[in-house]
């Protein structure tokens, strides 16, 4: 009886087994039967990033074999500029009913803090403590955490590490190797201008250079200067500076010497440029006559023309963007706005900030009083003050106004010109009969013992008599 009970409640167990797997066939098959099937790529529960670009990373849907995804409806939207979960809904329609899947999208700080800092080994002073080096931190959600950077010196001061944590406990580290060795160059730099000017006959006047080391507090001592310079004898020339640290570590700079005569100097400077069908035949006729000369230029004219001045080892100077007197003495501001523009073009195209300068009409100019009282002696003062040098002359070859003819352009500069003084030409490259006339300047110079030269920062300055 024991035996039949048994058999019996199996047969029992295995019916109901039978029959519930029946009712989810049947459930699972309706389900199939009566609503579209939606997938989701990626999962219904995603992260991304604080700050980043949000991408729908894809779905589709079917019904009994039937591609639906072009069906599929979308809603919502993520703010990746605001912590939180977001949701994205999916329906569609095609079966007996609609079907909609919901993704969750999580916004959060999952970026790790980011230090400035470079790896390899730290080197350290012999002798002396580990400072640790200034790191700046910061996080894609907290900004700033440089002040949550912490150190760590290991015991036997052979590694040093930087950590940082933001509020979402996302962890950046970096060891770095500790040696104590000096590996870094001292820093030399020149006291004055890199070209100077120096006299025939007359000691050259070094103002040296300034060294720091990292390590070495003080090697004036350990200075070396070559120099080859001849005072007796016209020529460009180079000094050398070398210094070495008490590690071996060396470091050199050199600076251009020029020695000229005195007097006898003819500096040819043109205004107003570039104009095509004049400076470039000048520029022809200097490199003929192997002479450099000062270009103060305005923000007229081919560029190329510019770029090959400097190419050819002429000065570009800066003279005015307008070369409108209304415009540029209206104030001092007004002057400097102009200023800035042509000296940012000359920067363009020689990579080179220029700080030589000639006023609209020269220093000594009176037009500026129609617009500012007194501009010239503010202005004069004010581009020293800057770091600027301004030129004017002491020749006038007469091509601003007094005649167009090219034999007295001639005459009026060369019957100008004395040894006793630097000869400071103007001329304007914008006119044919300067062009015409240049060529009998330079042979009517150099016949009468004159050399040519263009100006530099160590140049004197030539200047007139302010009148307002």
């Amino acid at each position: 009886m024991k035996r039949k009970r048994r058999v019996k409640a199996k047969k029992k167990v295995f019916v109901i087994f039978l029959c519930l797997l029946g009712i989810f066939i049947l459930l699972i098959g309706g389900y199939f039967l009566l609503f579209p099937q939606i997938y989701l790529k990626g999962g219904t529960k995603i992260s991304v990033n604080y700050k980043s670009t949000y991408k729908e990373k894809g779905y589709r849907a079917s019904y009994l074999g039937k591609d639906l995804t072009k069906k599929v409806k979308v809603s919502g939207k993520v703010n990746t500029d605001k912590l939180g979960v977001y949701k994205i809904t999916y329906q569609v329609k095609g079966g007996v009913f609609p079907s909609k899947v919901v993704r969750s999208v999580r916004v959060a700080d999952i970026e790790k803090p980011k230090m400035d800092l470079k790896k390899g080994t730290y080197y350290v002073c012999p002798g002396t403590d580990i400072v640790p080096e200034k790191v700046v931190a910061t996080d894609n959600y907290d900004g700033d955490i440089s002040s949550k950077v912490k150190v760590n010196v290991n015991s036997e001061k052979t590694a040093i590490t930087y950590s940082v944590k933001d509020k979402s406990g996302n962890t950046t580290k970096l060891t770095k190797k500790v040696e104590f060795k000096d590996v870094v160059k001292p820093e030399i730099t020149l006291n004055g201008e890199a070209e100077i000017t120096s006299f025939l006959g007359e000691e050259f006047q070094d103002p040296g250079v300034n060294v720091t080391d990292n390590c070495d507090q003080d090697l004036s001592q350990n200075i070396k200067i070559e120099s080859g310079i001849n005072k007796d004898a016209v020529g460009e020339y180079e000094v050398k500076y070398t210094v070495t640290d008490k590690a071996g570590n060396e470091a050199s700079t050199t600076r251009k010497v020029i020695v000229k005569p005195r007097g006898g100097v003819v500096y040819l400077t043109f205004d107003d440029g570039p104009n095509s069908g004049t400076t470039n035949v000048i520029l022809d006729i200097l490199k003929e006559e192997g002479v450099k000369a000062t270009f103060f230029v305005t923000n007229n004219g081919p560029d190329e023309l510019i770029k090959r001045e400097f190419d050819e080892g002429h000065t570009v100077a800066l003279h005015t963007a307008s070369h409108n007197y209304a415009t540029v003495y209206a104030s001092d501001e007004a002057y400097f706005n102009d200023l800035a523009i042509v000296q940012q073009r000359v920067k363009n195209l020689t990579g080179e900030e220029s700080k030589i300068v000639r006023f609209p009409g020269g220093s000594s100019n009176t037009v500026s009083r129609r617009y500012s009282s007194g501009i010239m002696t503010r202005l004069t003062q004010e581009l020293l003050n800057r770091g600027y040098k301004y030129y004017d002359w002491n020749i006038s070859s007469g091509d601003a106004g007094e005649t167009t003819d090219p034999n007295v352009i001639v005459s009026n500069v060369c019957n100008s010109l004395r040894k006793d003084r630097a000869n400071m030409v103007l001329m304007h490259d914008i006119k044919t009969y300067t062009r015409d006339a240049l060529r009998r300047i330079i042979q009517c110079g150099k016949q009468n013992g004159f050399y040519f030269d263009k100006i530099t920062m160590s140049t004197e300055m030539v200047t007139q008599r302010v009148n307002n």
